[in-house]
């Protein structure tokens, strides 16, 4: 059975400055800021490369080393680590999360930011130590979830933060 790549895009690559195959393309440049090389990992569909950085010159110390299977994993690996990192600081920077001592047990309140561009806004959660949910609630994305706001809410009842909890 022949299966075919859904287009020509898909097919992989395998050339000495560009090489394509599993979902990531790798395309060695000439280094715009002097007289070396570098290389641009891109994941398919994507319209920005996810890693940029030198690349070997080869043996003449004119032209770039060519790919090869060995450097391409490498590089595959590198960027997905890097496509990782930045998806962990973007949850980070996106998800605030605090616990509570109640009278039922440690209630979990948790803040998702949605970067919305027309309307950004935040969940406010709780959860109680099974995992079940207790509340969910629309804040605005200035809202600042603190274990004193989280506790003030949850002793509150979950009613709607006073304007003082927000920035």
């Amino acid at each position: 059975m022949n299966i075919e790549p859904a287009n020509e895009a898909d097919a992989p690559v395998k050339e000495a400055r560009l090489w394509r195959d599993d979902g990531w393309t790798a395309r060695v440049i000439k280094n715009e800021d002097d007289d070396g090389w570098a290389v641009a990992m891109t994941r398919q569909g994507e319209s920005e490369p996810a890693l940029v950085g030198p690349w070997t010159m080869g043996r003449d110390k004119k032209n770039p080393k060519p790919l090869d299977t060995a450097a391409f994993n490498t590089l595959v690996k590198t960027a997905s680590e890097v496509i990782r990192r930045h998806e962990q600081q973007l949850h980070a920077t996106l998800h605030r999360e605090a616990a509570v001592e109640s009278p039922t047990g440690r209630i979990t309140v948790t803040l998702d930011i949605v970067p919305d561009e027309d309307e950004p806004h935040a969940m406010l959660a709780a959860r109680d130590v099974a995992g079940d949910e207790l509340a969910r609630l629309r804040v605005p994305a200035g809202f600042r979830l603190t274990p004193a706001s989280a506790a003030a809410w949850v002793d509150a009842g979950y009613a709607r933060p006073a304007a003082a909890a927000i920035d």
